[in-house]
């Protein structure tokens, strides 16, 4: 049933019990409970002043009544409220544990060790799973699709951003110009400043609205603002083997620059100044690409190379782990399920792999493998995590409840996606490397789910 909510919709109810809710006129100035339509579900609170419950209910118009489908929270103990005789007011809320970001802000009160935020995007997922709503959606296959790109290069772009006005920017690799997808659809192109063969690979957002680009090859850092000025910064540390690929913005708003071929961590802080520090694992020239930030504030480096796992925790201490599976070339990029797993995007590797909330280590079994298959993973509303395909020829997710299955995918090439982006409208955008289309798969979200892109880049 579909999902509505509308503004200043308020009524009376003098239904007694734990029953269906029989509705009154609407109260002066607000608007009737019959706008939400017949056969639809609302959000709603119900008090008298003292007591009070927060639910998800169905309107039905025959009998203007309210269904009690779901209590989220009350003043009986988060049960539903046993009402004795009198009048209460009744009106369709959002709850604020339930309220979608529409865009990172990459506020970094909201980032890290945020427990409270993290719950409450499992809130979010656990509803959408058991009731259908709002985030609902469980089918994939018919929903990709195709659109045109205004620039096209071999190994163009490498990974994207999520900017905070809606625009997805793709970030340039052997690009000469830089290209964004906005909100709407729309696809345009702007100047660098600086480019070179492999220059970047991935970017992050920093809170004051910044997008940097990360190194790779690059001898300068560069970033675009809020506004669109396009900048260079020096770096400490430069590497034209590929220095760094992928970036992860820590809970005190420091950027830190994932090691590929770099002896040293690299990170610039909020307020623009670079530094390095030491790993504690430095061997090979393709150890990780790609971080993610665990609910604790460590950030994980995701394995490329290495045989071993590290991590930056929130306290700056550098630290290693065994892995279960390693391979040369085994797994690019990484997304955070709303359980707390990291899993990590099989390139080569036969086996997915994880980390779990607590820090086990554990693989699971793939439905689709190919040597470099995909690259890069997004988190969708509905708690299923895709796979950015690289040269694979199928897609492929995990769902919340960590079945993997595949799909069809319309636009196939060698090396043709690098990472993707979840934009406002429920869209996960592949962002092109090799590709001369656009790709993207619709998650058919009834509302702005920007919130999905982290729990710790928007506030609940």
């Amino acid at each position: 049933m579909p999902y509505v909510i509308k503004d200043r919709v308020k009524s009376t109810t003098t239904t007694t019990g734990t029953g269906t809710y029989t509705l009154g006129s609407a109260a002066t100035g607000f608007q009737d409970f019959s706008v939400i339509g017949n056969a639809n579900q609302t959000y709603y609170c119900c008090t008298n002043g003292t007591d009070w419950e927060l639910g998800l209910g169905t309107y039905t118009s025959s009998g203007t009544t309210l269904s009690r489908d779901r209590i989220l929270a009350s003043s009986n103990s988060g049960n539903a409220v046993n009402w004795s005789a009198g009048t209460r007011d009744i009106y369709v809320t959002y709850p604020a544990e339930y309220t979608p970001g529409a865009v990172p802000k990459a506020d970094t009160s909201a980032i890290g060790t945020n427990l409270v935020a993290w719950n409450n995007l499992k809130k979010i997922l656990d509803l959408a799973v058991q009731d259908g709503v709002p985030y609902n959606n469980n089918s994939t296959n018919g929903m990709m699709s195709t659109y045109s790109l205004v620039y096209t290069a071999s190994g163009a772009y490498s990974g994207g951003v999520l900017a905070s006005n809606g625009d997805t920017h793709f970030v340039p690799r052997v690009a000469n110009r830089g290209q964004k997808i906005s909100a709407a659809g729309v696809v345009s192109t702007y100047s660098l400043v600086y480019t070179t063969s492999i220059a970047y690979t991935g970017g992050v957002l920093a809170p004051n609205g910044d997008i940097h680009f990360v190194p790779n090859s690059a001898a300068v850092g560069q970033k675009i603002s809020a506004s669109g000025v396009v900048s260079t910064y020096s770096l400490v540390y430069t590497n034209v083997n590929g220095a760094y690929q992928g970036g992860v913005l820590a809970p005190n708003g420091d950027i830190h620059f994932v090691p590929y071929a770099a002896n040293r961590g690299q990170k610039i802080s909020a307020a623009g100044v670079v530094s390095t520090y030491s790993l504690v694992y430095t061997a090979g020239s393709a150890k990780y690409i790609g971080g993610i930030l665990a609910p604790n504030g460590d950030i994980h480096f995701i394995p490329y190379a290495a045989n071993r796992g590290q991590k930056v925790s929130a306290a700056g201490v550098v630290s290693t782990y065994s892995l279960v599976y390693t391979l040369g070339g085994a797994y690019i990029g990484g997304v955070l399920s709303s359980n707390g797993d990291i899993y990590f995007i099989p390139s080569d590797a036969v086996v997915g792999q994880k980390i779990s909330f607590n820090g086990t280590v554990s693989t699971y079994s793939l439905s689709y493998t190919v040597a470099m298959a995909y690259a890069g993973g997004v988190l969708a509303p509905n708690g299923d995590i895709h796979f950015v395909p690289y040269t694979a020829q199928v897609g492929q997710k995990i769902s919340l409840s960590g079945v993997i299955s595949t799909y069809s995918i319309l636009y196939v090439t060698s090396n043709a996606y690098i990472g993707g982006v979840l934009s406002p409208d429920g869209s996960i955008n592949f962002i092109p490397n090799e590709a001369a289309v656009g790709q993207k798969i619709s998650t058919n979200a009834t509302f702005p789910i920007g919130v999905c892109l982290s729990p710790f880049f928007n506030k609940f």
